[in-house]
C-alpha cells in the first residue's frame, strides 16, 4: 500500500525515464503525495538510488529496468505492473528520452551531415517510445474507464530548437497527445503534452558549469530555470483535478498549471512564466526592462498568437493576372 494519506494515496503511477532529471522530481512529487510510483531506467545502479530518494518521500516505489526502445521490455514492464497491482494503473508520464548526449555532440552540424543515426538518438526512445508506453498504458486504463497519460515534451515543438530530429520529434510528441486524446475520450482517459521551461537537471547544471556551446547562455539564464520537481506538482495537480477530461489533447505549460492549481517551486520561487509578455519583452529589448517590468507578469502570449507564431501554412496570396501586352505603336 502507499504510504502516508496524501492526495494520490492509493494511486498507482509510472513514470519512464526517472533515475534523474524531470523523471526523477516527477516520481519524487507523486511519492510525497502518497502514491505507488514505478520508476524505470535503463541503468539498475542509478535506478536503484533514484528509488531509495523517491521512497523516502512517503511513497511505495518500485525500480524495474527497461529501455523504452525495445518493445519486448516494454511489454515485459506493463505484465509485472498488470500482475502486481491487479492491472491498475492512474497514471502513465512518458519521459524517457535519450538524445542529450547525441544533441551535444552534433551540435552545429547541418541534418545533411550528421549522421542518419542521430534521429534514432533522438526519437527511438523519445517517440517511439512513448507511443509503446502510451498503447500498453491504455489496454490497462480503457477497461477501467479512468486515467492520465503525461507525454514530456517541449517547446522544441512549436519552433527550431537544437537540430531537425529533435523539433520533429517534439511536434510529434505533441500530436501524439492530441490524437491519442481523441480515440481515449469516450472511454474517460486523458492524454495530455506538457512543456517544462528550462530545467535544472543534472546535465544542464553540467553544462552550464563547463566550456561546452551552450555555457555562457546557460549561466545567464539559470536564475530563470525550473526545478524538475516544478513538472512533478504539475502531475500531481493534473492527477487529483476533477476537471482533467478539459485537458486532454492539450499542451499543458508548467507556469500556466502553476498559476491554475497555485503552488510555487519546491524553492519558494514562482515557477517562471516563459510565455508572459513582459518576460519575452525584457529578453528580446533588455535595454527597457524597466518599462517592461510595469506589465503584470500574469499577462500570457495568448495560445492563438503561439499557434500562429508556428503555423505551417503560409498566408494566401491571390494570383495577379499577368500584364497585358502592350501594343506597339506604327
Amino acid at each position: 500500500m502507499a504510504g502516508g494519506g496524501g492526495r494520490l494515496a492509493g494511486r498507482v503511477c509510472l513514470v519512464t525515464g526517472a533515475s534523474r532529471g524531470i523523471g526523477k522530481g516527477i516520481a519524487l512529487q507523486l511519492a510525497e503525495a502518497g502514491a505507488t510510483v514505478y520508476i524505470t531506467g535503463r541503468r539498475r545502479e542509478a535506478l536503484g538510488r533514484a528509488a531509495a530518494e523517491v521512497a523516502a518521500r512517503g511513497g511505495r516505489c518500485e525500480p524495474v529496468v527497461c529501455d523504452s526502445t525495445r518493445e519486448e521490455e516494454v511489454a515485459a514492464l506493463f505484465e509485472k505492473l498488470r500482475q502486481a497491482e491487479g492491472g491498475r494503473l492512474d497514471v502513465l508520464v512518458s519521459n524517457a528520452f535519450s538524445g542529450v548526449g547525441a544533441i551535444a555532440a552534433q551540435h552545429g552540424l547541418p541534418f545533411w551531415e550528421s549522421p542518419a543515426t542521430f534521429w534514432d538518438d533522438i526519437n527511438n526512445a523519445g517517440l517511439r517510445g512513448h507511443y509503446l508506453c502510451a498503447r500498453y498504458a491504455a489496454r490497462l486504463m480503457v477497461p477501467a474507464g479512468q486515467g492520465l497519460i503525461v507525454i514530456v515534451s517541449s517547446p522544441g515543438g512549436l519552433r527550431y530548437m537544437f537540430d531537425v530530429p529533435y523539433g520533429v520529434g517534439k511536434a510529434a510528441c505533441d500530436r501524439l497527445a492530441a490524437d491519442c486524446a481523441v480515440e481515449l475520450r469516450p472511454h474517460g482517459v486523458a492524454c495530455v503534452s506538457l512543456w517544462p521551461g528550462l530545467v535544472r537537471t543534472e546535465a544542464v547544471l553540467k553544462e552550464a558549469e563547463g566550456s561546452g556551446p551552450w555555457a555562457g547562455q546557460l549561466q545567464t539564464m539559470m536564475v530563470t530555470s525550473e526545478s524538475p520537481e516544478a513538472s512533478g506538482k504539475c502531475v500531481v495537480g493534473l492527477a487529483s483535478d476533477p476537471a482533467l477530461m478539459s485537458h486532454s489533447g492539450k499542451v499543458l505549460l508548467t507556469p500556466d498549471l502553476a498559476r491554475r492549481y497555485r503552488f510555487r517551486d519546491v524553492d519558494g520561487r514562482p515557477v517562471y512564466n516563459y510565455v508572459s509578455v513582459r518576460n519575452v519583452l525584457v529578453m528580446l529589448m533588455p535595454g527597457l526592462s524597466c518599462l517592461f517590468r510595469l506589465i503584470p507578469e500574469c499577462i500570457s502570449i495568448p495560445k492563438w498568437a503561439l499557434a500562429l507564431y508556428s503555423s505551417k501554412f503560409s498566408v494566401y496570396q491571390p494570383l495577379q493576372p499577368a500584364p497585358k501586352p502592350e501594343k506597339k505603336v506604327g
